[in-house]
């Protein structure tokens, strides 16, 4: 790749804030042409999607960037503690157990498709499937297993586990990147047609639309002008709290690769586990105290501002060019991707599941921390604890369900 053109994090910053703002001042415009646009491609999309075009024509280069791991280290967890704070959680929990039965379909869907995938791929490419040592394409696809089961930690815990090479390990992260940017724009497409998706599904929203009315009626309730003052005090409570998580993850963190070794698995190894863990039970606490009436000041709006500046930063990091690298490579992953999608699509329709639990469901699992909550609240803020939670059960389930997929792909590659 040729140097970029953009290559100061402060103009790249500038620049995907105007993209938001064109964005936002288009969908509120009022103009028929917006409205009709923004009905099939939503504002969290085209916050995804536009700075994807940055990479992909040249101007940008990510891995270069500190935007993502700012957005993600100080801008997730304080997002995840100002929504989470404000959510109504029994409502919330009164959502029953179709979120957890959609998450582990997705986890399933992932566990079964990935041996499919690969005989489906020796049929195409027998030559580059029947590739042994450490860049066999099982090794590969057992760390990309870990990931859409878990996270980046999952995968680098896989990566140690099957002695995966870096060339093998290096294209199942493109294939990883690109193929789950393509899966979350169809998520919050679903987000942003869920009454049509949801009709289709034939699925039980009652729990989701109590959910909702009781936040928007709180919201009423309690809303008020913020003064400088309560938008102070919010960013106390979300900056605060995460710099406390980011303390408790620098220091449990430590004890448990000393104490418990063996225990990488769990990913009890990886501070950022412990950073959005420590950021969700904080969340989760407040919420039970009067700073969940910051939510009639705005919490909530602030807390989704940091969810679209992150979704923006997600966006860069897709590059649809990255297919000519490796076609086959990029086919399996989403004939894997494909399989997933059935078992959530027949899942769902078996139990009457709302299209939320099955788009946060799947994100939870093929997107992970990030990407669970920003879908969520592309339904609905008051949705994101769901997002959050799920996406900390991926992180623990992850890297056993792809050390299952892949000792499944190994036998059947015959190694």
């Amino acid at each position: 790749m040729s140097e970029p053109i953009i290559t100061n994090d402060a103009v790249l910053f500038g620049a995907l804030a105007a993209m938001l703002g064109l964005v936002f001042w288009t969908s509120e415009s009022g103009s028929p042409f917006w409205t009709r646009f923004y009905k099939i491609f939503p504002p969290l999309l085209l916050a995804y999607f536009l700075p994807s075009l940055l990479t992909t024509f040249g101007l940008v280069d990510p891995d270069k960037s500190n935007l993502y791991f700012v957005a993600s280290r100080y801008l997730m967890p304080t997002a995840l503690v100002l929504l989470t704070a404000v959510a109504d959680l029994p409502g919330t929990l009164r959502l029953g157990p179709k979120a957890l039965i959609m998450f582990f379909t997705g986890t399933v869907g992932i566990v079964v498709g990935g041996p499919i995938a690969i005989g489906i791929g020796s049929l195409i490419a027998p030559d580059a499937i029947a590739v042994e040592g450490p860049d066999a394409v099982w090794r590969g696809m057992a760390t990309l297993a870990g990931s859409w089961i878990g996270g980046s930690a999952n995968q680098t815990a896989l990566r140690e586990i099957y002695g995966t090479g870096p060339e093998a390990f290096s294209i199942w992260v493109a294939v990883d990147v690109l193929v789950a940017s393509v899966w979350l724009a169809m998520m919050l497409w679903v987000a942003a047609n869920q009454e049509r998706v949801d009709a289709w599904l034939k699925a039980d929203v009652s729990a989701l639309e109590d959910v909702k009315v009781r936040v928007q009626a709180y919201e009423a309730a309690h809303a008020r002008i913020p003064t400088l003052r309560d938008l102070i005090v919010i960013a106390a409570v979300g900056f605060g709290a995460t710099g406390f998580a980011h303390f408790a993850a620098d220091n449990v963190t430590p004890f448990f690769r000393e104490t418990f070794p063996d225990a990488a698995q769990f990913s009890v190894h990886s501070s950022f586990f412990w950073l959005i863990v420590t950021a969700t039970v904080i969340g989760v606490a407040l919420s039970f105290t009067p700073v969940r009436q910051l939510q009639g000041v705005g919490a909530s709006k602030v807390g989704s501002l940091f969810v679209y500046l992150l979704v923006a930063t997600v966006g860069l990091h897709m590059d649809i060019t990255a297919l000519a690298d490796a076609p086959v490579f990029f086919l399996i992953g989403a004939i894997w991707l494909s399989i997933h999608a059935l078992l959530m699509i027949g899942m769902a329709r078996l139990i009457r599941a709302p299209s939320f639990f099955m788009a946060v469901g799947s994100e939870a699992n093929i997107g992970g921390a990030a990407s669970a909550p920003a879908t969520a609240a592309a339904f609905h803020p008051s949705l994101i604890p769901v997002g959050a939670l799920l996406a900390v059960l991926g992180y623990i389930v992850g890297t056993f369900g792809g050390w299952l997929t892949g000792q499944a792909m190994r036998l059947l590659s015959g190694q």
